[in-house]
């Protein structure tokens, strides 16, 4: 059966939330797709850790955060391209991420093999 683009945004949504909460040690309150053309950007709220919360609270520790969020972001990209690969059927050109240590919130972008568009069943 063919996904509707939202069912393939909230399939998305909650891979990407399972992903976080298995790999980076905390899940988000909050995620929320989008699926545009060739690009997929998910948005998700509440992802810093309460020990990280401790840490932003000086230039130092923001620093330490990202780069330790970087690594571990990296370190598990091959999980994330295929969560996309196997709701989407694409495969995944590039990930870009960052994490706000002052609002908790992490952006990741993924950039597709091609627009998807072509191939969920569209709004229903």
């Amino acid at each position: 059966m063919e996904l509707t683009k939202g069912q393939m945004e909230a399939e998305i949504s909650n891979s990407i939330i399972r992903f976080e909460k298995e790999h980076m040690g905390r899940g988000p309150t909050e995620a929320k797709t989008y699926i545009l053309d060739d690009m997929i950007v998910v948005r998700l709220k509440n992802v810093l850790t309460p020990a990280e919360h401790q840490l932003a609270r000086t230039q130092e520790g923001k620093g330490l955060i990202k780069q330790m969020r970087i690594q571990l972001f990296e370190n598990s990209r091959s999980i994330l391209e295929d969560l996309i690969l196997k709701v989407t059927g694409c495969s995944v050109v590039s990930i870009h991420s960052d994490i706000s240590t002052v609002t908790g919130e992490r952006v990741i972008v993924f950039i597709l093999s091609k627009k998807l568009k072509e191939l969920y069943s569209g709004n229903r």
